[in-house]
């Protein structure tokens, strides 16, 4: 992480109160933790401040509740934490005011105590002054762990870094590390995969990467586009066929700007959409008229293989074909289980990010094997689309 930001390495922490802001939206079943990666990835950061004698005041929102709401509280998620950390970890009604100021009164040096959702003010969205203030006089100092939240101008997440000594915590440092890797002073050549559904949700993102990468692979639905822009044929397949003059716009910046566009050249096509639905490899001048274009054929597989090969950096957002479904998932696999291969041998540095796509990487059985996964979804899109992050800008000295 470059030192323009601060971190606990510049933190005296000893006798302090730290409000810890933390990523804990897990997903819960029956009133349990189903998925413990974010409290794994907040560990070590509790752990340091607590082992170097701060005080630990958890902040942390859960779910989109409208006011109070039992069904939307953190109780059963700092339980599960204390498992994760194995230490006892507090747990106090409110976020704020007597009932918060009177449990970490009781705190000594080195204790673990969590506040219940920071959502159940609506101050927290608004990032109104006084629900930041009524935080803020909780701690001596904050530090933010929580990157996937780092878009948002909330009082948790950015408001009460303008009031208090600000600092990133540990997951917080290597994710701008990786991300700072892959996209700001990378190795190159640099080869970026962006896939998933739709141009719409993603033209910022690609009008951003052809100005800093030296190839992008588009894959998944909104090839399809790119590809209709070009007058192939598509059949049925999903297409935003409106969107074909933005499709050529961002072909002509990346031509401008020497960024080679990576399309497929053959299609792995169905008639149906479902599981194990007959398919078929095609190239792109015989796509027919009632098919579905629904993964990359295998030429387009060996393309983008080449590519990875070409690179020294990659950065994956979005899988390349419906990888949900079998077989649709083997151009994603193939690609996915190739970078980590050369990850492997210290050839590539991997950095992947979103939702499907540590989904398909997992499926894939590749996840541990990338130099660095973000789970941190919007947050990660918006710094691909080179937007400042709100929450990461507060910890740049002043």
């Amino acid at each position: 992480m470059t030192k323009s930001f601060r971190t606990l390495d510049d933190a005296e922490l000893k006798g302090k109160r730290v409000l810890l802001r933390v990523d804990l939206n897990v997903p819960m079943d029956a009133g349990k933790v189903t998925d413990t990666t974010r409290l794994d990835r907040v560990a070590p950061t509790i752990l340091e401040i607590a082992d170097k004698g701060g005080k630990v005041i958890i902040l942390a929102h859960f779910g989109r509740p409208k006011g109070v709401d039992p069904k939307e509280s953190l109780r059963p998620v700092a339980a599960a934490l204390a498992e994760v950390i194995k230490r006892p970890v507090g747990f106090a009604e409110d976020c704020i005011g007597e009932v918060a100021a009177a449990a970490i009164a009781k705190m000594q040096d080195g204790d673990i105590l969590c506040l219940e959702n920071t959502r159940f003010h609506k101050g927290e969205e608004k990032n109104e002054p006084e629900f930041v203030d009524e935080l803020a006089k909780l701690g001596d100092l904050w530090v933010n762990d929580a990157f996937s939240a780092a878009h948002r101008a909330h009082a948790s997440t950015e408001g009460v870094g303008h009031k208090l000594p600000a600092y990133a915590g540990r997951t917080m440092q290597l994710e701008i590390d990786a991300l700072n890797k892959a996209l700001e002073a990378p190795k190159r050549p640099v080869i970026a995969i962006v896939g998933g559904a739709k141009v719409s949700s993603k033209i910022d993102l690609l009008e951003n990467l052809v100005s800093k990468v030296d190839a992008l692979v588009i894959g998944g639905g909104m090839a399809n586009t790119f590809l209709h822009a070009q007058g192939i044929n598509v059949g049925k397949s999903l297409c935003e066929k409106d969107l074909a003059p933005t499709a050529l716009r961002i072909i002509a910046k990346a031509e401008a700007a020497n960024c080679a566009i990576i399309l497929p050249v053959d299609a792995t096509v169905a008639y149906h959409f479902a599981p194990n639905a007959p398919a078929f490899a095609y190239g792109l001048d015989s796509i027919p008229a009632d098919g579905m274009i629904l993964d990359v054929g295998p030429r387009s597989v060996a393309r983008i293989n080449a590519a990875i090969d070409d690179a020294a950096t990659l950065v994956w957002n979005g899988p390349v074909g419906a990888f949900e479904l079998h077989p649709f998932d083997a151009g994603t696999v193939a690609a996915a289980q190739h970078a980590a291969a050369r990850t492997k041998t210290h050839k590539l540095v991997s950095v992947a990010g979103g939702g499907d796509t540590v989904a398909a990487l997992n499926q894939a059985g590749v996840a541990a094997d990338f130099t660095y996964i973000s789970t941190a979804g919007g947050a990660f899109l918006e710094w691909m689309e080179g937007k400042p992050l709100p929450g990461v800008e507060v910890l740049r000295p002043q």
